[in-house]
């Protein structure tokens, strides 16, 4: 890495409050997000990340200043590997106690999102067997990107079949998702590596998918049953009829006897949701629009002559 001063544009003598400052505005400036199409910004920002990162943990500046180790965090000499006290402190000696991905998250809230690639250049642990000499350094480690959430908005047939359906993902890719037998609305499912890339070249996040069932043209959820209302003509309920009734395996005949009870529905066993539950079919009669005469005078001699109840007192 270059000189960490240069790269933030600061002085050696930056305090915490100016240090913190001055990364807000270039890392707001270059954030992925803001520049997707542009990878020097990408590289800009995983620079800056690190350069913060590193001026941020006090001992590691403290160290630089004193010219015991380099910009990489390596050391200079192999007398100098654990610092001036004798053992290295802690990560989150950062400056003010704030992160680079801290104050990512801060500042990201206002871009709708969450940050990506916050804290992702990388992190350094220290090797005893990396470098020259018994002094051993400091390894870089890759972060692996964010994860996203993403939702699938799915057919009650394709969630019965258990079938594959186009997601499209935040950056326009569309991927195929093979639906869990039997899935559930508000189940989720996990995309390895389908997620945000790391700008370190760690690996990526996942996508995190979550299933909401969409609203069915005629059948309604009831757990796992399912409910339909059949709309019938009045001399059907009378005298009986076959009719077409929709499931999600497609449309079935349904033997209406005759004088059905429209007051109670129909029962079609195995015909619910993944076929553990059942389709219940409720019989409406509708009569004829603009009303008929002839009708109308049966219903008058049906009244008048054939009384019968059909309510409770």
């Amino acid at each position: 890495m270059r000189d960490p001063y240069t790269v933030l544009g600061v002085p050696r003598s930056v305090s915490d409050k100016d240090l913190k400052s001055a990364y807000r505005k270039l890392a707001k400036a270059h954030h992925p997000d803001q520049n997707p199409d542009d990878p020097k910004a990408h590289a800009k920002f995983s620079e800056i990340s690190s350069a913060y990162d590193f001026l941020s943990d006090s001992e590691k500046r403290a160290q630089y200043d004193r010219g015991e180790i380099d910009a990489d965090g390596q050391p200079k000499f192999a007398g100098f590997a654990r610092g001036a006290g004798g053992a290295r402190r802690g990560a989150g000696a950062q400056a003010g106690g704030f992160s680079a991905e801290d104050i990512l998250k801060e500042f990201m809230s206002g871009f709708g999102g969450q940050p990506r690639g916050a804290g992702r250049a990388g992190s350094q642990q220290w090797d005893p067997f990396m470098g020259t000499g018994a002094g051993g350094g400091f390894r870089t480690t890759s972060l692996r990107g964010d994860d996203v959430n993403v939702t699938a908005a799915v057919s009650l047939e394709d969630a019965h079949k258990a079938a594959s359906v186009p997601l499209r993902m935040p950056n326009g890719k569309v991927l195929n998702v093979k639906l869990p037998d039997k899935v559930e609305e508000g189940q989720q499912i996990r995309l390895k590596g389908q997620g945000l890339a790391s700008p370190a070249g760690g690996e990526a996040g996942d996508a995190i998918v979550t299933v909401k069932f969409e609203r069915h043209r005629h059948l309604r959820r009831d757990g796992k049953d399912l409910r339909t209302d059949l709309p019938i003509t009045l001399y059907e309920a009378v005298l009986g009829a076959k009719v077409r009734v929709p499931t999600l395996d497609g449309p079935v005949e349904l033997n209406l006897p005759p004088g059905v009870n429209t007051a109670k529905a129909l029962r079609l066993k195995g015909k619910g949701l993944h076929a553990d539950g059942d389709l219940y079919v409720q019989p409406k009669v509708v009569l004829p629009q603009g009303g008929d005469p002839d009708l109308e005078s049966l219903m008058r001699f049906w009244r008048d002559q054939k009384p019968y109840k059909v309510r409770d007192s």
